[in-house]
């Protein structure tokens, strides 16, 4: 009996998302759940496209809210989940359900999150099986010789260009985390691009239908040393020494890449980092079933996930200020400390195209993401932790000013503005809204676990 299943509430949220908007509520209606027992809600964020109008004709059953304004993803996921419910939500819904509109599901994904939260009654969030979208093939390097005593600083060898069959194409190549994050432009020395690895990293090149085998794929590699460097790729492995002429002698590798392809990780649950970082739980592995069990973790990532309606309204909603990044870290943080559990599900399935939106790396991005996290950690973390990452953060934020604009004009070298004034921008941000979390330690909500005991349970090394 359809009468006897959970009701459902999902909530997606679109920014100028046009096709992606259509193919997410496309998968949507292909769920296999009874559509008298479910209601999809899609928040115009001040879109300045036609999907609004697009949806409201291609599909009549899902209600269309626009605020005529971006309220961030907090503020939009907040407007869809209280829509037209007065009073405690698990009066009119069991379940919410949140789905970015740059994702697509399996048909059983909800289903599949269903019977997950439903096998016990502390479970306040699932966590789907996020993929990311495309495909790859990969060229994984193997470097000799790296200090790997602080993985997240260890530099193997440095690489500036890639080329497929003689054609550069940057749009199609993509790094896990073997890689470190891009170089400073200002840095690079008029590089194509610049991405140091560490012991070991893959690089991946996107999958395409019209050239199913990339064929000869040749990388500009540099090192500050001499290493030994194994290329492999699935049907040819290479060996080359790189860096005998020091950092800025660089030699072309070339290697055959043939015509297999994988499935990457995007999210398989969320996890917390020393110093209040969170991140996503596998990201960028390849998908080797490795996360094919289904158990508990830290917390679940906003952009396919099932709340209990129940637990929302002890613990709340989105804190609005955070606009978006770290949202659900803080939300399913202040969970945790009231008794509440979070699982994930490995055969809720879920195919995302990655920071569509905001893109990863971009101003929108880096500065929410390092305001919100040093926000929810002094909201939610140990006090003795609010009180390094504040003081780490304002060192590095001195540090980066004086290195790049004092000290390299004594250098003759000319001062580099950017990252000085992103730096500053983030902590002023922060001390502005300092006091207000700090007071927010001391909310109503029943926090029945101490902060330093979930802190200790489930604070992991990244490396």
């Amino acid at each position: 009996m359809t009468a006897d299943l959970p009701r459902v509430r999902v909530v997606v949220l679109t920014f100028d998302g046009g096709q992606m908007t259509i193919d997410c509520l496309a998968s949507l209606r292909a769920l296999d759940w009874p559509t008298d027992r479910l209601e999809v809600i899609l928040v115009d964020n001040g879109s300045l496209d036609d999907v609004a109008e697009r949806v409201r004709a291609e599909f009549p059953e899902v209600v269309v809210l626009e605020p005529l304004e971006n309220l961030g993803f907090a503020g939009g996921c907040n407007l869809g989940i209280r829509h037209g419910i007065d009073g405690p939500l698990a009066d009119q819904v069991d379940h919410i359900a949140l789905l970015n509109n740059d994702a697509t599901v399996d048909p059983q994904w909800l289903r599949r999150l269903v019977e997950r939260m439903e096998s016990s009654s502390d479970i306040g969030g699932v966590a789907s099986k996020m993929l990311l979208a495309d495909r790859f093939h990969g060229i994984t390097l193997a470097v000799d010789g790296v200090d790997e005593s602080d993985p997240g600083q260890s530099l193997g060898v440095c690489l500036s260009a890639v080329r497929i069959g003689d054609e550069r194409d940057d749009d199609r190549l993509r790094f896990d985390e073997g890689f470190h994050g891009p170089v400073d432009p200002d840095r690079a020395r008029d590089e194509e691009f610049a991405r140091w690895t560490r012991a070991t990293a893959e690089l991946r090149l996107v999958a395409r239908d019209t050239s199913p085998q990339p064929g000869r794929v040749a990388l500009r590699l540099s090192a500050k040393q001499p290493h030994r460097v194994t290329l492999t790729a699935d049907v040819e492995q290479v060996e080359v020494t790189v860096g005998e002429g020091g950092e800025r002698a660089a030699v072309w590798v070339e290697i055959e890449v043939g015509a297999d392809t994988f499935d990457a990780i995007n999210n398989v649950g969320s996890e917390l980092y020393r110093f209040g970082f969170a991140g996503d739980r596998g990201f960028t592995e390849r998908d080797e079933g490795q996360f094919g069990t289904s158990e508990e973790v830290f917390a679940w990532c906003g952009g396919a996930a099932l709340l209990r309606a129940s637990h929302l309204d002890q613990v709340g909603v989105f804190d609005e200020h955070l606009f978006l990044y770290y949202e659900d870290t803080d939300l399913a943080w202040r969970a945790r400390r009231a008794g509440w559990r979070h699982v994930y599900e490995p055969r809720a399935l879920v195919r995302h195209r990655h920071a569509q939106t905001s893109g990863v790396g971009s101003d929108v991005f880096r500065f929410h993401t390092e305001r919100n996290r040093l926000l929810v950690t002094a909201r939610n973390a140990p006090l003795r932790l609010v009180l390094l990452t504040g003081l780490a953060e304002a060192r590095h934020c001195l540090r980066v000013n004086l290195a790049l604009l004092v000290k390299r004009p004594l250098t003759l070298r000319m001062p580099s503005r950017v990252e000085p004034r992103h730096r500053r921008r983030v902590l002023a941000a922060y001390l502005r809204s300092l006091p207000k979390y700090v007071l927010s330690r001391r909310e109503s909500v029943p926090a029945s676990i101490p902060r330093p005991v979930v802190h200790r349970q489930w604070e992991r090394s990244k490396w």
